[in-house]
């Protein structure tokens, strides 16, 4: 339940949703929940871009879909599905499912130009045989944000359905994985700069939006779509 994923922890989560500490007197108002996916059918509200850079469509004209209730990821790969609006404190709540070599990632708080994993967020959603005999860091495995910050364990169901329940609000990220709480980070403390694809620093996690737009990447290989279903999120004013 989302009220036992954001119980009060040293971030002081509190007021049955989302109180943050240090100086946060009120807790924020809420608006119901909001079903992202209602209709079966190519998604309406949301645009299909380039992987490596979202400010381009997809060069293979790759076509998200919802089918029984469930989203599929593009075919061909290498694609994100993006909303049209931008947000700033949520709650979203999802379940996915990947194949042996599926790899995805939801993106949080990214602009509409560049690459979500760099220039915003990437939660990042994978099976690990997705590296074959490659070595991946913590922080590029499911629960990290993508090679910024490693979750606290691993938790991720390989060929099963897996629930993310994320809290973004100001600097505090805070992610629950299968109803455990995974990840729990303070942006403005992360100074790191990760590594981009080609080797070069990203933007520090502290200095990136704190509003923007949020999506789902299609990455897997093998043939199999990453699958998404019940997705809702909550806006925090």
């Amino acid at each position: 339940m989302i009220t036992t994923f954001l119980r009060t922890t040293r971030t002081a989560w509190v007021a049955g949703f989302v109180l943050l500490a240090a100086g946060c007197r009120h807790a924020p108002k809420e608006t119901p929940f909001t079903n992202l996916f209602p209709q079966d059918g190519v998604p309406k509200g949301w645009l299909v871009r380039n992987w490596a850079d979202v400010k381009d469509p997809h060069p293979g004209g790759g076509v998200w879909k919802v089918e029984q209730g469930i989203l599929h990821g593009s075919n061909p790969r290498g694609s994100w599905l993006i909303s049209e609006k931008e947000y700033a404190d949520f709650i979203l709540e999802f379940e996915f499912k990947l194949g042996e070599q599926g790899n995805s990632g939801c993106g949080l708080r990214f602009p509409l130009a560049g690459d979500p994993a760099f220039d915003g967020l990437e939660l990042q959603m994978v099976d690990p045989r997705y590296y074959g005999s490659e070595p991946a860091l913590p922080e590029e495995l499911t629960g990290g944000l993508y090679r910024a910050v490693a979750p606290r364990k691993q938790l991720f169901r390989p060929l099963e359905w897996n629930k993310y329940e994320i809290a973004c609000q100001g600097p505090w990220v805070k992610v629950a994985l299968n109803g455990e709480v995974i990840l729990e980070v303070d942006l403005d403390h992360e100074t790191k700069k990760p590594k981009r694809h080609d080797g070069s620093d990203s933007t520090p996690v502290k200095d990136r939006p704190r509003q923007g737009h949020i999506g789902f990447q299609e990455l897997s290989r093998g043939g199999s779509q990453v699958e998404i279903r019940n997705v809702r999120i909550k806006e925090l004013e």
